[in-house]
């Protein structure tokens, strides 16, 4: 399985997040995906912008992995698991795209996807 795939599974209707922590959890996950965009709308010259919204993303995601590797954490198993992996392969991706060897695209659409699931238990 993907990356993206991991993404649109991440949150499937098996997950139910608390509404307030799922609000705090999409507004955070949206506030960042629009920095990335609008770095890379930039282009090159907006490289300072894509790092600060690199780092953002991944201090997210970061605390993302924190959250579901903790045994405390309500959330089914393979939830947990899907969206480990999905931390790792953004830490992984964040640092070829500051190497200038990809693009943040594919940590855009990860973001998309997870705002997708979070909207679903968001009201």
């Amino acid at each position: 399985m993907n990356a993206l795939s991991h993404a649109r599974n991440a949150y499937s209707a098996s997950a139910t997040p608390i509404r307030t922590a799922g609000k705090l959890e999409y507004e955070a996950v949206a506030r960042i995906t629009r920095k990335l965009q609008s770095a890379v709308k930039l282009g090159r010259p907006g490289f300072g912008a894509l790092v600060e919204a690199l780092h953002d993303n991944k201090r997210l995601w970061t605390i993302f992995a924190i959250d579901v590797a903790d045994s405390n954490n309500e959330l089914p198993s393979e939830l947990r698991a899907n969206l480990f992996y999905l931390a790792e392969f953004t830490n992984y991706h964040t640092s070829k795209v500051l190497a200038r060897q990809a693009t943040a695209q594919p940590l855009i659409e990860i973001n998309m996807s997870i705002l997708r699931g979070l909207s679903k238990g968001v009201a």
